[in-house]
């Protein structure tokens, strides 16, 4: 199955991209719920979910270093014959370790890698138009082969990173319609991400579950760039294949009919004749 796609640099990539903070336990919704998923999600069952979205073309994940996740990247491409786009987010707090990350990225095959907010955005001085040492980690991406970008939850990243000329041909950076983890009104944030010439991956598209797909969708698609992406994590197929839906949806301009929530509360709604 074909899905619209975007280029960074040479390499082509799905405008959806799948997620995988369920995956491991990153919930952003409560202890409980981040405990059951990383019970839940064994390598086996994570390879289920990737491997459904790239049966319906979506050909990139974009994912911390985790072992269990890159083994279940390896189980994806031997059921399905397709490697999944690796889009790596190595952390780190010195440039050290970001560097150890990255070299990590490249031996494991990720083809973009996107140093974690966790150094941009504390290491960022907006004042001073630089982020303290990203140059050097930049460098060691492109050395390696890799593309490189930067992961960022501040809007302000995305303006100093470019004003400077850095090496950088994409950003990450939260965007919903409630502004979930988004540092300024989403109005703005709308604004940077469509005003910087690099495509950016929008994430947190669902609030991490707090916005109705169609809502969520809707919003981030209609007003970011022809060429940006959206990066969505689900916990089951039947999520990943509803999600997809609706993206190709939104993207084509072409409805089709689709199943909704039913409870008692809704019957009235339902027209007994069809």
């Amino acid at each position: 199955m074909s899905f619209p796609t975007t280029h960074i640099e040479d390499l082509e990539i799905s405008r959806l991209i799948c997620g995988t903070n369920g995956f491991l336990g990153f919930s952003h919704f409560s202890a409980a719920r981040d405990r059951w998923m990383r019970e839940y999600f064994t390598v086996e069952r994570i390879a289920e979910v990737i491997s459904r979205f790239a049966e319906l073309g979506i050909n990139a994940v974009m994912a911390p270093l985790d072992d269990k996740l890159i083994a279940a990247l390896d189980e994806v491409e031997r059921h399905t014959g397709q490697r999944m786009i690796y889009i790596a987010t190595p952390g780190g707090h010195t440039v050290d370790e970001v560097i150890e990350g990255v070299r990590r990225s490249a031996e494991v095959g990720a083809r973009i890698c996107m140093p974690h907010q966790m150094y941009t955005d504390t290491h960022l001085l907006p004042a001073e138009t630089r982020i303290e040492g990203i140059e050097p980690i930049l460098e060691e991406i492109r050395r390696l082969g890799m593309i490189p970008g930067l992961s960022t939850h501040r809007p302000e990243t995305i303006i100093v990173g470019d004003k400077a000329g850095y090496d950088i041909a994409t950003y990450i950076q939260p965007y919903n319609a409630i502004g979930f983890l988004c540092q300024v009104e989403t109005d703005w944030i709308g604004q940077v991400i469509r005003n910087t010439p690099k495509p950016v991956m929008c994430i947190k598209p669902l609030g991490a579950g707090r916005i109705l797909p169609p809502t969520g969708l809707n919003f981030v698609f209609n007003t970011c760039k022809p060429t940006d992406m959206v990066t969505i994590g689900t916990i089951s197929v039947y999520e990943a294949e509803e999600d997809v839906q609706i993206a190709l949806e939104i993207l084509t301009g072409q409805n089709a009919k689709r199943d909704l929530t039913f409870s008692r509360s809704k019957s009235i709604f339902v027209d007994d004749s069809q």
